[in-house]
């Protein structure tokens, strides 16, 4: 078993990612359906759902949302998607061993915004200001050095075509 983390910053394109890893037999666990059940549970809205996944950080620690994502994993080659921080991978990692890779998205700010605002989800942001906030908090998590410390970087500049192609290439290396 294989356990793939992805990471990157909103709009970089890890949706896209997890759609070829999927075609590729992964299993696919997401962080972000772990924060939105929570959230939901909790009778938070769509729109501060960020803002509950920085406060249960805050709360209960940066790793918090690892923690809860763990006892979904299952057997098998698995994409964790979401990853926010290195407090995040070193939870996979105690849970995992050795076989934890980070692979990482990334796209300019200029490429991801209109992206964003494009996908019409309930956690878009309204302009460009509301866009470099949700930026700063989740650099905040740690999710630049995250991203730095990757063992596969994809950056998505170009085609959709040319995205998916090369991250099909990565992830089939990565799986070995």
């Amino acid at each position: 078993m294989g356990v793939l983390i992805l990471t990157g910053m909103p709009g970089a394109g890890k949706e896209e990612l997890v759609s070829v890893a999927m075609e590729l037999g992964y299993h696919v666990r997401r962080m972000g359906d772990v924060v939105r059940a929570e959230a939901s549970k909790n009778g938070i809205p769509p729109q501060d759902v960020g803002k509950f996944a920085h406060e249960e950080r805050q709360r209960h620690g940066y790793d918090i949302w690892a923690k809860r994502i763990v006892p979904l994993v299952g057997e098998g080659d698995t994409l964790i998607d979401g990853c926010r921080g290195m407090s995040e991978v070193n939870v996979f990692r105690s849970a995992f061993g050795k076989q934890v890779k980070i692979v990482a998205v990334h796209s300019a700010p200029s490429t991801r915004f209109p992206r964003l605002v494009n996908r019409g989800r309930s956690d878009a942001p309204r302009d460009r200001g509301e866009f470099d906030e949700r930026d700063r908090r989740e650099l905040g998590w740690g999710l630049g050095e995250t991203i730095a410390l990757a063992d596969a970087l994809i950056v998505n500049e170009g085609s959709l075509e040319s995205f998916r192609k090369e991250a099909f290439t990565k992830l089939k290396e990565l799986k070995g």
